[in-house]
């Protein structure tokens, strides 16, 4: 059964929500282990204690799930742009994502370097995958 997916049929819309989930899953693990790490650093404890830790889960998750989303529909649009399936897709939606996470902090050599980062990584998980 497994042999019989090939990504081309899939629609971009059906992997950017799988990958929205996925990740989304990923970033509330993560803001629930950075959770109660933070909230202990700031000296927290009850009602206030709580309360950071599910913001701190909520907007980990939000973020990662957003990034994650955008990654694919921009690595499947370029895919359907050039009409190839290779690791430039990746590599250059990895750029795009990556700029946009450092864009918050106006600093071009930060918006550079996180580029650079999430292209290569990018373009290393796809050159990875199995199918």
């Amino acid at each position: 059964m497994d042999d019989d997916f090939v990504e081309a049929d899939t629609p971009c819309s059906s992997m950017a929500v799988d990958s929205i989930a996925r990740i989304t899953t990923a970033g509330a693990l993560w803001g629930s282990c950075i959770g109660p790490y933070d909230a202990n650093k700031l000296g927290l404890s009850g009602f206030p204690r709580a309360s950071f830790v599910a913001k701190s889960i909520g907007k980990t998750s939000l973020q990662c799930g957003i990034f994650a989303g955008i990654f694919t529909m921009t690595r499947c649009g370029i895919q359907n742009y050039r009409g190839r399936s290779d690791v430039i897709n990746a590599a250059a939606a990895g750029a795009i994502v990556g700029g946009l996470i450092a864009a918050g902090t106006r600093s071009k050599k930060q918006v550079a370097g996180m580029a650079a980062l999430l292209s290569i990584l990018g373009a290393a998980s796809d050159y990875s995958r199995t199918f």
